[in-house]
């Protein structure tokens, strides 16, 4: 069967686009926050809209309720299948139907759960992150129809957003029903909303506690300050010894990367201060490009420090203090390996003798692309014939610990990470929005995709 043209699928699109901006504001009015409880009849009630609407396109989709490791309930799922051809390549589609929280509704501009659009925008918390992933899958699925020519699977998960405590149970227990030779995650998100990216990686993560202990008890500081120095300043050197001059990660066994797939372009300094919100006066710390030292060089974070606070505090020689690391990862280091590198540098370095311990926490693997893979060529021909502009690939510093799960369980499956936001969404934030003339583009993305996908 011959493929459609791009013109031909923008035709149909066109002509779906006010269901498909009604799915998402019917998605957005349902206020599916899997905060308020996973289990809950509104997360039920988000995942049996989400299939309903699956069925109307075509998908056998069904919503099944996971179970947790320890065999408690698990979130509201939705999965099912359209098959076209058992011989033709098969497509798992990814999104979650779960929302991030609302604390405190005067921060918006709009009614979060009333889809409300400005100008090219429309409004409402989860308009990007993640209904605009169910969109894109919607519309895509609608404007293929009866030319369809891969299979299709769907798993929109319910707890995403609560970091996927069922995601691993379930799957293996639904195994089939998520083997595919590509899985796409429309989870992510564009360069902008005129420029289309895929997602190439994303940091893994690490923590660490790190105990420093100089004195068996607390002792006054008039007496004994100068040849003894307190637990909270030589945690401070602790700290800054695993950094150079520049302000680069100097940790040995903790690994850097480039860019996967190379660098089409780096991240704007101004635009990273301005989103930052850093001072004027603040230099960046490190060297290399900005887009290596946010996507795929380690970073390490003090979250969390144990000192007395400055209310109250009196003339004491702090006798130990704990702080927490959060380590991020270059994509394709195993994060215990970095893990276990930062533990044994801290150590050793402990400053003039003091007694240092760490505990370890829980690691996270990072995931990269493979840009060799045909469906990687594929999807970024896709994104230029519909957006009219060539990708500006790019990674996240961040973490998605159920990615790399998918790649491990599955790891014949090629991984493409796409997505609905970009640099205005606020995911997460207040005031979240989606371009529109964005989505429209993305759901002409994912079609060609799998037309393409299927030759």
């Amino acid at each position: 069967m011959a493929s459609l043209a791009a013109d031909e699928i923008r035709l149909r699109v066109e002509r779906d686009w006010d269901r498909i901006q009604e799915v998402l504001r019917e998605k957005i009015a349902l206020q599916s926050v899997s905060a308020r409880g996973i289990t809950a009849e509104h997360m039920k009630r988000s995942a049996e809209f989400v299939a309903e609407e699956l069925r109307k396109v075509g998908v056998d989709a069904k919503v099944a309720q996971a179970s947790n490791e320890d065999g408690t309930a698990g979130a509201w799922e939705v999965i099912g299948s359209k098959i076209v051809d058992p011989a033709a390549p098969t497509v798992l589609l990814y999104a979650h139907h779960d929302v991030q929280p609302v604390p405190d509704k005067n921060e918006w501009n709009t009614d979060p759960f009333v889809a409300t659009q400005i100008g090219d925008r429309l409004y409402g918390r989860g308009a990007a992150d993640d209904g605009g992933g169910i969109a894109i899958h919607s519309g895509a699925l609608k404007a293929l129809g009866d030319d369809l020519k891969v299979n299709i699977k769907v798993f929109i998960e319910g707890e995403e957003e609560m970091g996927s405590p069922s995601f691993i149970p379930f799957i293996e227990a639904h195994r089939d029903e998520f083997d595919a030779d590509v899985i796409i995650v429309a989870d992510s998100g564009n360069w902008s909303a005129d420029i289309p990216s895929l997602t190439t990686s994303l940091r893994g993560n690490t923590c660490v506690d790190v105990t420093v202990k100089a004195l068996e008890h607390p002792v006054h500081s008039g007496q004994f300050g100068g040849p003894i120095l307190d637990a909270n300043t030589l945690a401070a050197m602790l700290v800054a010894s695993m950094y150079d001059a520049n302000g680069d990660l100097n940790v040995p066994g903790v690994l850097a990367e480039e860019p996967i797939g190379g660098l089409q372009r780096d991240l704007d300094e101004a635009s990273v201060r301005e989103d930052s919100g850093a001072v004027a006066s603040y230099r960046f710390a490190g060297t290399g490009s900005l887009a290596s030292r946010m996507w795929t060089k380690p970073s390490v974070t003090v979250i969390g420090f144990d000192a007395h606070p400055v209310e109250g505090s009196f003339n004491v020689i702090a006798p130990e203090t704990t702080f927490r690391l959060s380590l991020r990862t270059a994509p394709n280091q195993r994060p215990e390996e970095a893990q276990e590198a930062l533990a044994a540098f801290l150590v050793s370095h402990a400053p003039f003798g003091a007694e240092v311990s760490v505990e370890r926490g829980e690691n996270g693997m990072g995931w990269a692309m493979d840009p060799n893979a045909v469906a990687t060529t594929d999807a970024l021909e896709a994104m230029e014939e519909a957006f009219g502009v060539a990708p500006i690939n790019k990674g996240e510093g961040g973490s998605i610990p159920f990615i790399p799960e998918l790649q491990r369980i599955f790891p014949s499956a090629q991984v493409l990470v796409t997505g609905p936001e970009d640099p205005k969404a606020n995911a997460h934030s207040p005031n979240e929005s989606i371009s529109l003339p964005g989505l429209k583009n993305n759901v002409i993305t994912e079609a060609l995709l799998l037309d393409k996908l299927g030759k």
